[in-house]
């Protein structure tokens, strides 16, 4: 009876190994490149760690669910991310990473908990650079150089008449300014010059980081706000107004650092009296505390035509 009592122990022992030995994970290597509008699939497990890297330094990780997945960064690694759930629960949430020259990585985060089957982890994810259309000096190539005659140079009346690039000259101006009329406590931000071009409106402002930390700015937005009608201060409506472009120095601020920028937007035909235009400008980790800045419905002068 002992002996049949120790074989049955043996034998239960023997399969719960055998068990734990066969949910083994399926480790990939992938690599892929940045593309705006895409989100990156990450299958996480616990008891293993993801790497990212991607082919720039690396300015700000943001985790949606920091309870249930962990982010590492070290300055020692700056192109290098570290992801891995802290919860042997089943969980998903998502992550944007973001370069020094502004790049955006989205990516949505898998973990299957715990589990006995064969969980698939991806241990190294690599984010290629931006492929280049010219052709390297190793390569041969075939094409044969176009012979037709060489233009002559142009005179500086020519170049004269090349457009400019009111956009450009809008954020130039901005960057000017010295002082702006800065509003908000932790975040500053100030509205510059109202500029028409054509059907579109430049706005220009600027963003001062008041903080003792780093922060990661979201794109601007325009916003056309309304209120009932006797009641001032019940909005009713909040309209979002399509951009066409915007441009930024920088997003992600040090402290004490700022960031000019301009946004490009075709504004209303017309608007009720008790309707405004508002420029909002946000935290990445404080999207719902915006700063919200008044903008001219009407812009102040007239610009380039595009």
């Amino acid at each position: 009876m002992r002996v049949q009592l120790f074989l049955a122990i043996g034998l239960i022992f023997t399969t719960a190994t055998a068990s734990a030995q066969d949910a083994r994970v399926v480790p990939s290597v992938t690599s892929t490149s940045i593309a705006d509008g895409t989100v990156t699939l990450l299958h996480l497990a616990p008891g293993y760690t993801t790497s990212v890297k991607l082919a720039e330094e690396v300015s700000s990780v943001v985790i949606g669910d920091p309870a249930s997945f962990k982010a590492e960064h070290s300055d020692s690694e700056p192109r290098l991310v570290f992801l891995k759930p802290i919860t042997e629960q089943p969980a998903e949430s998502n992550a944007l990473i973001t370069t020094k020259s502004g790049q955006e990585v989205t990516l949505h985060l898998v973990s299957p908990g715990k589990t006995d089957q064969d969980p698939k982890v991806d241990f190294l994810v690599q984010y290629r650079p931006p492929q280049s259309l010219l052709v390297g000096a190793d390569r041969q190539s075939f094409l044969i150089a176009d012979t037709g005659p060489i233009a002559p140079p142009e005179s500086p009346m020519d170049l004269s008449r090349h457009k400019s690039d009111p956009v450009a000259d809008e954020l130039g101006a901005q960057e000017a300014i010295s002082a702006p009329a800065w509003q908000g406590k932790e975040l500053h931000a100030a509205v510059g010059a109202s500029v028409r071009s054509g059907r579109q409106t430049i706005v220009g402002f600027s963003i001062l980081n008041n903080t003792k930390e780093t922060i990661e700015l979201l794109p601007p937005q325009i916003e056309l706000v309304g209120s009932a009608r006797g009641r001032k201060d019940k909005q009713i409506k909040a309209e979002t107004i399509p951009i066409s472009e915007y441009r930024m120095t920088n997003r992600g601020l040090a402290p004490g650092e700022r960031a000019d920028g301009i946004v490009v937007f075709e504004r209303p035909a017309f608007k009720e009296s008790a309707e405004k235009l508002d420029l909002q400008l946000a935290r990445a980790d404080q999207v719902d505390r915006p700063i919200l800045l008044p903008v001219p419905f009407t812009a102040a002068s007239q610009g380039g035509v595009q």
